[in-house]
């Protein structure tokens, strides 16, 4: 019976965490930069797609695939 419940435990526990970060992948939000001119100063002279990669860098130190960037930019 000790063991029934030890697995229990554990398979809740997992259940727990794979909740949690589900929840925070799906809750990734990024900068909205559609409302900007691609290639002008305010985008630092890149494109749209680009200046995401760089802006999301900036702040998550994690750089997104330019195929993600143009999916984003193109959603927003």
């Amino acid at each position: 019976m000790k063991t029934m419940q030890k697995l229990a435990v554990i398979l809740l526990g997992v259940v727990v965490l794979s909740a949690v970060f589900v929840g925070v992948a799906s809750a990734q939000q990024y900068p909205n930069v559609a409302n900007l001119v691609p290639f002008t100063a305010q985008t630092h002279f890149m494109s749209l797609p680009g200046y995401l990669r760089y802006v999301t860098h900036q702040q998550g130190n994690q750089w997104l695939t330019y195929a993600e960037a143009a999916r984003i930019v193109q959603q927003q």
